[in-house]
């Protein structure tokens, strides 16, 4: 006889693989084991990936035929946005990071448009990154890490270590652990509003669950980073 309970988690497994937030915190993820080692390497090729994404994104979202599928579609351009702004900054302008931030934002106009339309998951999903990614730069910068930045980037393989190190230790200091742990509560604390907005909406709450997977997950990765560059500075990177 079938045990029901094993049918249940089964069906559970399938549809936590199958939604939207799941595939959003992957998206999210693939550009620290993906797009960095790739765009070191081959920053055009990464460019064009990119490109690919977006028509991709595009035609699944305007030729599916159920909803979820183009929602679907909709997370892939936004994802897109994300991954070509990625590419054309760590491939070309990596010791400037007074520029980061403006060249993640390059799509901010069509995302806010998006929100309203059909594309509104590409609009959570783009506009959410960039949020994370604004917090990250501004925490850097208020904690002086961000002034190593440049240095660490051009280093050679003997002077990264010692670059590194010294990153480490400035975040150490009483001034950076309160700016990190300021920007951590305000994220926390926009992951729980976000997710209070998608139960409240149910059904019609996909954008939402969008933004907080985004939200929680660059949350987790900053978290993950930040433990390594301070137990094993050698192994970490501003990336």
């Amino acid at each position: 006889m079938q045990n029901p309970t094993a049918g249940r988690e089964r069906l559970s497994a399938t549809a936590v693989l199958a939604s939207l937030p799941f595939w959003a915190s992957v998206l999210v993820v693939m550009p620290v084991f993906v797009q960095a080692p790739w765009v070191r390497q081959q920053p055009f090729s990464a460019c064009l990936f990119g490109l690919a994404l977006t028509v991709a994104g595009i035609l699944l979202s305007l030729k599916a035929d159920r909803s979820e599928q183009r929602d679907l579609g909709a997370l892939i351009l936004g994802f897109s946005g994300s991954w070509m702004a990625g590419s054309l900054f760590w491939g070309w302008l990596p010791a400037h990071p007074v520029l980061h931030l403006p060249v993640e934002a390059f799509a901010l106009p069509l995302a806010l448009a998006g929100l309203t339309t059909r594309w509104r998951c590409a609009g959570a999903f783009y506009l959410t990154s960039l949020i994370g990614t604004a917090f990250t730069d501004l925490s850097m910068a208020m904690s002086g890490v961000m002034t190593l930045w440049p240095d660490v980037v051009t280093a050679t393989a003997d002077q990264a270590p010692e670059l590194l190190r010294a990153a480490a230790a400035q975040v150490l200091t009483p001034k950076s652990l309160v700016v990190v742990i300021l920007a951590a509560a305000v994220i926390t604390k926009l992951v729980a509003e976000c997710r209070t907005r998608a139960d409240r909406l149910g059904d019609s709450s996909t954008a939402w669950a969008i933004a907080t997977s985004v939200l929680f997950t660059t949350l987790v990765i900053d978290g993950v980073f930040l433990g390594v560059s301070l137990l094993a500075p050698s192994l970490s990177g501003l990336i």
